[in-house]
Order: C-alpha cells, then structure tokens, then sequence
C-alpha cells in the first residue's frame, strides 16, 4: 500500500498538495484506494493502474448513478492516463460492520437497500453497458469446473454441467422481466453509511464499475446471499416480498436461480484469487459459499443442477474441505 510515485504532483496540481496520503484499502482486482487528509477536508484517491484498469467505467457509471438520484462518490479530480481519481470519501461506516454490531438494525438497512434497488429499478437501464444474459451467466458457472474442480482434485463432466444450467436459466432469460441497471457487486461492504444523508441518499455505493444491463432479480440476490456475512434467512424472506410488492414484479424464481448462479461463480472465483492472484484470505468464505448454495439447490427448479452436483462433487469437497 505505497501510493503511487506520481500521485503527489496529481494531487498538488488539484490543490492538495500538502494533504496526507494514508493507505485505505485494496480489491480483489489492482485498484488500491487511498485516504487523502489535509486539515478538516478528506478525499479519496483511487489507484486504478492502467493496463490493468480503466477508470472510466467507474466515471461514467459514478455520474449516472448521482443523475439518477442515488450516492455515488462525486469525481473530484481525474487523470485518465496515470489512472488517478480523486473522489468523495464518504467515511468509514460501512453497512457490513454496523449490522454485524447491532444485529437489531439489520432489518431496517436491509429495508433501505431493497428500496435503493426498486428506485434504481424503476428507470431504464444505463446506455452502453454490456448484456448481462444468459451466455455469460453460463460462462460465469464455468469457473467452478475450470477452478474450483481442478484445485479440488475433482473430475467432473463439464458438458453436462453447462447443460443442467442451461436448463435452469433459460426459463429466466424469457421471463419478459424488463431488464435493469445491474450493480453487480452490491453487498454489505461496498455500501457506506453516509452522514448527514437520508433515505435511500444514506447509502454510499461503491465498486460498480462493471455495471451491466440484466435482470432485476440479480443485485438482490447479491446483497441478500452476500458472500461476506450472514444475512438472517427471515430477512431475505421479507426483502424479497417487499421488492416484489413494490415493483409488481414476479422474481422469486429467478431470485434462486440467480443467487445459485452468482453463489457457484464465486466459488470458482475465490479459488482463482487463491491460485492466480495469490490472495488465499478469500479460501475463508468459502464454507458461507457452499451453506448459501445449499440452500439455494433445495428450490425445486434447480432440480438438475442439484442433481449434477450430488453426482459429481462429494459432500467432502464442498464446505468441509474448507473449514
């Protein structure tokens, strides 16, 4: 977490130059995010080093949400070619840690999240983003085998498992659901509370760079099955209720389908950081994975990836081997 060799003439030449850069926080991806402190003002700089990141993803995506009535971080200062943002530091309570200390709150912020969602829902999805659809949500369920199955020492039929979700989620894709602004990695530790703001304004979003247009079941299921913490099952049971109530939209089965879907790319995702990128930290969120996945299976319209699962990946492969 050394910033960047160019960042204080960036900076300096944005009227920051005496601020202090302290070391924030990283990804899973190559951004790094540092907290910039000069007397009473903080800012935030984004480290997103170019070839490997592109910033503007996270401008466009930024200015949209802010036009659409939501809290994205305001863009301060950019410099494209050096892949530097300074951006609006909305402090450091986070959504994950406050329900976690007050297990009492949870459904009131959950409240606030689902609503977040059924006013972003309610306008047409942002221009220009790529399709969220059925080809790459099963190129996605592909990084179990191709990841997770190989790490494990399984053999598995790959064709098959392509197969069983093609069965699964084909009925999703022609649903007729109106298709949305995704977030893609909404959950409870790229939600900051911000102060001073209410209603849904009180949740500062971050990490929605890879936004896309796809089905409105998707950020739910991301945020309710969330990979990080234990949302009280009662909870998700109401959210989804109360997102259907207020959007007259009929999601429950493309609720399971999507949240298995998300729940089994990530499985196969965390292997990947572990191997690949040499982040092993992820391999602990492995056992919530798998007990969410679970759950997810017992729906009876999974019925043929949960068959293709009890045939090719023992019960000892799956949560226990992590635990």
């Amino acid at each position: 977490m050394i910033p960047p060799a160019h960042a204080p003439a960036f900076l300096a030449a944005h009227g920051w130059g005496d601020a202090r850069i302290l070391p924030l926080a990283g990804d899973a991806s190559f951004r790094r995010y540092f907290r910039i402190v000069d007397g009473d003002r903080r800012a935030v700089l984004m480290d997103a080093p170019p070839p490997h990141e592109d910033p503007r993803p996270f401008i466009a995506v930024a200015e949209w949400l802010n036009e659409s009535g939501l809290n994205a971080p305001t863009i301060l200062a950019r410099d494209l070619a050096q892949g530097l943002l300074l951006i609006e530091d909305f402090g450091d309570v986070r959504l994950r840690e406050t329900v976690d200390e007050s297990p009492d709150t949870e459904d009131a912020y959950y409240t606030g999240v689902t609503d977040l969602l059924v006013h972003l829902h309610a306008r047409p999805p942002m221009a220009g983003l790529p399709v969220h659809g059925i080809e790459q949500w099963l190129d996605e369920v592909m990084l179990f085998t191709d990841w997770y199955c190989p790490a494990l020492g399984l053999e598995v039929d790959r064709d098959a498992f392509r197969a069983a979700w093609a069965a699964v989620l084909e009925p999703v894709e022609t649903d007729g659901l109106a298709r949305v602004t995704v977030l893609r990695d909404y959950h409870a530790e790229n939600i900051m509370l911000v102060a001073g703001q209410q209603g849904i304004a009180h949740y500062g979003l971050l990490d929605f760079q890879d936004a896309l247009v796809g089905h409105p079941a998707y950020d739910l299921a991301s945020v309710l099955e969330d990979a990080r913490r234990d949302v009280n099952p009662a909870v998700e049971t109401a959210m989804l209720a109360r997102y259907q109530a207020a959007t007259g939209r009929d999601i429950e089965a493309a609720y399971w389908a999507l949240a298995a879907q998300r729940n089994t790319r990530i499985l196969g995702v965390f292997v990947r950081l572990w191997k690949r990128d040499d982040k092993p930290h992820y391999k602990s969120f492995q056992p919530r994975m798998w007990g969410l996945l679970e759950r997810d299976l017992a729906y009876p319209a999974l019925a043929p990836v949960r068959a293709w699962f009890d045939a090719n990946v023992p019960a000892e492969k799956r949560a226990a081997v992590w635990a």
